[in-house]
């Protein structure tokens, strides 16, 4: 993966949507969320309703998407587990995705500057993955 997408291993959380906006509450003085700031669909195609978070879809003190800049806001992915609760499995700074059907899966195509791609410049890159249980897998970019 790029160096715009971060994995991580957390604990659970109960609700990824709670957990974030009180991590904002407390960061920012004022934290207004927008309507897409949580998107809920099965990301890992395991039957079980996932969660990906836009911070571009934050106001935090008056600043619309305070996080983002020329390489794209921040998005945090979250896999709910049968134990119960969600896991943040990963972090990238995107200009957004496509969630579609490829293949019989779901997959996303992640839209990127193009440099994720090793261009200069050119169109944005997009690169397509899929999540597997808790990991992104990359299908391909271009």
């Amino acid at each position: 993966m790029p160096a715009s997408v971060t994995f991580s291993q957390q604990q659970l959380v109960s609700d990824p949507e709670i957990y974030e906006k009180d991590h904002f509450r407390k960061v920012c003085d004022k934290a207004e969320f927008d309507d897409n700031y949580v998107t809920r669909l099965d990301i890992n195609n395991d039957g079980l309703i996932d969660a990906v978070v836009n911070e571009g879809a934050l106001t935090c003190d008056g600043k619309h998407g305070p996080d983002c800049d020329a390489d794209g806001c921040p998005y945090n992915f979250y896999v709910q587990v049968k134990e119960g609760g969600y896991l943040m499995i990963a972090t990238a700074k995107i200009y957004g995705y496509d969630f579609i059907q490829r293949f019989g899966n779901k997959v996303f195509v992640l839209k990127m500057p193009p440099h994720f791609c090793d261009r200069t410049d050119g169109p944005q890159c997009e690169m397509t993955v899929r999540v597997r249980g808790v990991m992104f897998v990359t299908i391909f970019k271009k």
